[in-house]
């Protein structure tokens, strides 16, 4: 009777380490995930991105912090802007029109 105490308590402590997702380090950035497109938005027109379902928006690629998600680009350079092109012209907007997982990557820059 001992023995099935003491294996059912093993086998339960063994359990709950099982079932418990591993931290990752302090300080480390989560790994960015990359698909190349989304079933609900389309993809900018004529630039190359893929699509970052943590930040919810399009990475263009080639570009430094530029971004697409229906019709608005977005562009962050120390505040945010928009444009219905890539190549602007550019309108500054506050932190109310942008995505919130694209806000919240910036929030703290």
């Amino acid at each position: 009777m001992k023995r099935l105490a003491l294996a059912c308590a093993i086998g339960l402590s063994l359990t709950g380490c099982v079932l418990q997702q591993p931290t990752p380090p302090a300080g480390d950035p989560p790994p960015v995930q990359q698909q190349p497109s989304h079933p609900r938005y389309a993809p900018p027109p004529g630039v190359k991105s893929h699509w970052n379902p943590a930040l919810g928006v399009y990475v263009v690629e080639g570009a430094r912090d530029l971004y697409y998600r229906e019709r608005i680009f977005y562009r962050w350079d120390g505040g945010w802007s928009w444009s219905p092109q890539a190549g602007g012209p550019w309108k500054d907007t506050d932190s109310s029109g942008i995505p919130p997982g694209l806000f919240r990557q910036y929030q703290n820059r």
